[in-house]
Formats: structure tokens, sequence, C-alpha cells
């Protein structure tokens, strides 16, 4: 996985991975989650890619755009 910058300061988020359809997100209490096309929506997840690479804005996003949910806890 590669290290999410959070050049905010303030996401839970840590580490991210693309998928051709998904990303995954590391947190910082050591939980994963995917979002793909299916559960959060082509375009949010698009979206979400775009601000893993530039290290900020990913957590907002989710927070205020993607519907609740949508993450799948991995095991």
């Amino acid at each position: 996985m590669a290290h999410y910058e959070n050049r905010g300061g303030d996401s839970p988020i840590v580490s991210y991975d693309f998928g051709e359809d998904s990303i995954t997100l590391g947190l910082i209490d050591g939980s994963f989650y995917r979002y793909d096309y299916h559960s959060a929506g082509s375009a949010n997840v698009e979206q979400m890619k775009k601000y893993a690479i530039i290290g900020h804005g990913l957590h907002g996003f989710i927070k205020r755009f993607v519907r609740k949910g949508a993450g799948i806890k991995l095991d």
C-alpha cells in the first residue's frame, strides 16, 4: 500500500491501494476498507483516487459525498 500524505493532518487514513474499480484505505487504527464502483459509485471511487494521490481531502470527500456504509471492512 502507498502512504497517504495527509497534508491536512487530521485524517484517519494512513495508506491506500488502487484496484481497477476500487480503492482500499488503511486507517490509523489498523483497519482496512474497500470502496468499489458497486458500493460507492464509479465517479466517487475515481475522485477518491485523485485525492489519495494528492494527499489531501480524501477523508472530507468521503464524509460529504460517499454514502455511509459504502466502505466494505476487510478482515
